[in-house]
């Protein structure tokens, strides 16, 4: 299968993550709505809905977050429920601790974007370009 190698800058704390993004990759993107036009959501945990795309960038899946309105240890919920649905890198707005270790637990990368879910998508495939 052909690879494309993907860097982005994930966060001042953990430096840059290299991300092998090929058609079986998963990739969800934190958002407010449900298309490939909806804005980024800025809190990965609390987002209303996942657009889950493939690594050739084509749109799969529509997930909704039943965690949004946890009171508690929604992050760490958000990564197994991604996890168990086969997702491999998640992009959002910003990531809390928890959910960055449960997101390294569950082998799951994690990218910041603010803009469209389907530019975050296009920024992950082509960064390495």
């Amino acid at each position: 299968m052909k690879k494309l190698l993907v860097i982005a800058i994930v966060s001042l704390f953990f430096g840059p993550v290299v991300i092998h993004a090929d058609e079986n990759q998963r990739i969800a993107v934190a958002s407010i709505g449900k298309t490939a036009k909806a804005p980024v959501c800025n809190q990965a945990a609390r987002s209303p809905s996942y657009i889950v795309f493939d690594g050739t960038g084509r749109l799969t899946e529509v997930l909704d977050n039943p965690y949004k309105d946890a009171r508690g240890g929604a992050g760490p919920s958000v990564a197994d429920f991604l996890a168990q649905r086969g997702v491999t890198v998640l992009i959002a707005g910003s990531f809390g601790p928890k959910m960055i270790h449960a997101l390294e637990n569950n082998n799951i990368n994690h990218l910041q974007f603010e803009g469209t879910a389907g530019d975050a998508v296009k920024m992950a495939l082509e960064g390495s370009q």
